[in-house]
């Protein structure tokens, strides 16, 4: 996959021009503040580079859900105000997303200002896509860089409609993105280490699907891999099942024995009598889980297992959590894979909101070769879909 970016820009492309830019600055907002400032860090090289060549910049983003309407709650205030300070630099929050007062706040940039829009979730015409919504956006930039990788999955007027009216490029978070993510899909580094975990096989086998073409390994923890055991035979107690998923898991270890992949199944388990994070600890030596007990987390025997794949890999990729990570008492497992990355050679990608989490608990984010700033919009890209946002930006 191969976009068009802001590196093929000169620095006549963009002095004096105005950028429109789409970031993601969906973060959380709590008494007035914004208590993570994470996707406004991860924005800063681009916005930074584009000041530089001496563009002017609109900025775009969406917070919450305000569901198309007005919403005090969802203004942008708080995020212009950590913005601001992260950037070192005045910016001003537009009165709007659209109007004549703020085609007037646009119209009086001079180089090296940053306007940024009210939240463009204020309008249905966002969501929607629709197209003179898109165009009206257009109508602010000479071209359009998108930088938001965490909406990118969907086709809104400012990730894709904008992009139908405007030259359009990606920032460097969404080239890095697509830089570690494609090759897990196309052309791996062999050995290749698959994780996926996470509660449910129905939201997660598209990707075990998906991984299982490329990679060497495949891990399968978390509260699906219950339903794994049970097509195996095992006994699973009181553990999260989806009976409905029973003979698709089935015809999954199939496809993979016949391709040749290993499949690396909990061989023990922590369990607990009830799902609470006060409940007692109970190791359980073996795949099989007694009737009364629940699966909560990985044994140390899996654990041993995984990281004796990780260290034998040159390519890990990891998505979902290997056991309840939230409770302090089932965080072991996850906290292991998560220690094994970042111990590893392997060029180590991580994806999907709870193991990205995971990674930033346990402080290791920056020992791993990418963190994915998009939940939803990584597991669709390592599921093989085409992302709008993404598509709107090929060469």
């Amino acid at each position: 996959m191969k976009l068009r970016t802001i590196n093929q820009l000169s620095e006549k492309d963009l002095d004096s021009k105005k950028v429109l830019i789409r970031v993601d600055f969906n973060t959380p907002v709590k008494d007035g503040k914004v208590t993570d400032n994470t996707r406004i860090v991860a924005a800063l090289p681009t916005i930074k580079y584009l000041l530089d060549k001496g563009a002017s910049l609109v900025v775009m983003t969406h917070l919450g859900r305000p569901k198309g309407e007005k919403k005090a709650e969802f203004s942008l205030k708080p995020v212009r105000d950590e913005f601001e300070k992260l950037l070192g630099k005045k910016v001003s929050l537009a009165s709007d997303v659209i109007g004549d007062d703020v085609k007037k706040e646009v119209e009086s940039l001079k180089k090296g200002d940053v306007l940024l829009l009210e939240n463009v979730r204020f309008y249905k015409g966002e969501e929607a896509n629709d197209m003179d919504f898109a165009k009206t956006l257009a109508s602010y930039g000479d071209l359009y860089v998108n930088d938001a990788f965490g909406t990118a999955h969907r086709a809104h007027a400012s990730t894709e409609g904008v992009a139908h009216f405007l030259p359009s490029y990606a920032g460097f978070l969404i080239e890095k993105e697509v830089k570690f993510m494609s090759p897990l899909l196309e052309k791996p580094e062999h050995p290749f280490v698959a994780l996926i975990g996470g509660s449910k096989v129905s939201s997660k086998i598209s990707v075990l699907e998906s991984l299982s073409k490329t990679c060497d390994t495949i891990v399968i923890g978390g509260g699906m891999a219950y339903t794994f055991l049970k097509v195996q035979g095992h006994s699973v107690g009181k553990s999260l099942v989806e009976d409905d998923y029973i003979e698709t898991a089935k015809s999954f270890l199939e496809s993979t024995k016949k391709r040749g992949v290993k499949v690396i199944l909990p061989l023990d388990h922590l369990c607990a009598s009830e799902f609470n994070e006060n409940a007692d600890a109970v190791y359980v030596d073996s795949p099989d889980i007694p009737s009364d007990l629940m699966g909560l987390d990985i044994g140390k025997k899996t654990v041993a297992e995984i990281k004796g794949a990780i260290k034998s890999a040159k390519t890990v990729c990891w998505n979902g959590p290997m056991g309840v990570f939230e409770f302090e008492k089932f965080s072991h497992g996850t906290e292991e894979v998560a220690k094994a990355l970042s111990e590893s050679d392997a060029i180590t990608v991580v994806g999907g909101g709870d193991s990205v989490a995971a990674v930033n608990k346990f402080h290791l984010s920056d020992k791993i070769s990418h963190v994915s700033t998009g939940g939803g919009a990584s597991l669709e890209f390592l599921e093989g879909k085409t992302l709008p946002g993404i598509k709107a930006l090929e060469d």
